[in-house]
């Protein structure tokens, strides 16, 4: 009977081994392309869509929209940059106090890890070890505390600059895409309204795709997607043909 026994445990035991949890990690890469791809397709589509409005050749409505991807892109980039640097400096500052307070008032601090447990619903007597083990590592200890206290994660020092590089490329990679029509078509007009159907496209093929990667439903994440982008570009292009009627 102990020999069933084991012989029936034994599948159970590898079926539970053979477990893989999969989980998105990506995160931050994608909240990058999110954001350079959707002012990618935005801003420079409203800007060729001012231009080819106000009667310019194509080849200038290519030009200016070529110098404004090469700008904003800088620019995006740059923003990142300084985020994801803030973000880091942030982080050493608290890591900084946190270690200060750990070494001058460590049973304040030991405390304040018994709060944290106690909001997940354990008794003195079931974190008290758990304390003692911290106190033992300092490391572990400030590691802890930065988590579950401040509710900061360690940043990746090459975080600013992997930042700063997704943002430009995906805003490059979303600005050309308007801008291909006026490549092509010499009258602006018959440009425009190609890009219109292109970006749309564009658009929707990009709200699907983030919808996949985020684990969101893919066609609702691609109908929203170009339904905000709409908004948006036609908002920018009602304000250039606003700047331009003066």
């Amino acid at each position: 009977m102990d020999g069933d026994g084991a012989s029936r445990g034994q599948p159970m035991l590898e079926k539970r081994s053979s477990h893989r949890e999969r989980h998105f990690t990506a995160g931050e890469v994608v909240r990058d392309v999110i954001m350079g791809v959707s002012d990618g397709l935005t801003v420079p589509f409203a800007l060729a869509a001012g231009l080819s409005g106000a009667s310019a050749p194509s080849s200038l409505v290519l030009t200016a929209g070529l110098a404004e991807v090469a700008a904003g892109a800088i620019s995006m980039g740059l923003g990142g940059y300084l985020a994801a640097q803030s973000e880091a400096d942030h982080y050493k500052r608290e890591m900084k106090r946190e270690q200060e307070e750990i070494i001058t008032v460590p049973d304040t601090e030991a405390a304040e890890i018994g709060e944290i447990m106690s909001q997940y619903g354990l008794e003195p007597h079931e974190y008290g070890p758990v304390i003692d083990g911290l106190r033992r590592n300092p490391q572990a200890w400030l590691e802890f505390m930065m988590r579950f206290e401040l509710g900061l994660e360690k940043p990746d020092p090459k975080r600013a600059l992997q930042s700063a590089c997704t943002i430009a490329l995906s805003y490059v990679i979303g600005g050309l895409v308007p801008l291909l029509p006026y490549m092509f078509i010499s009258t602006a007009q018959n440009a425009m309204l190609t890009s219109v159907g292109v970006t749309l496209v564009a658009l929707l093929f990009f709200g699907y795709i983030k919808g996949r990667f985020t684990g969101n439903r893919p066609f609702t994440s691609a109908v929203q997607t170009a339904i905000i982008g709409a908004l948006a570009s036609a908002a920018a292009y009602g304000m250039a043909k606003a700047v331009q009627a003066r």
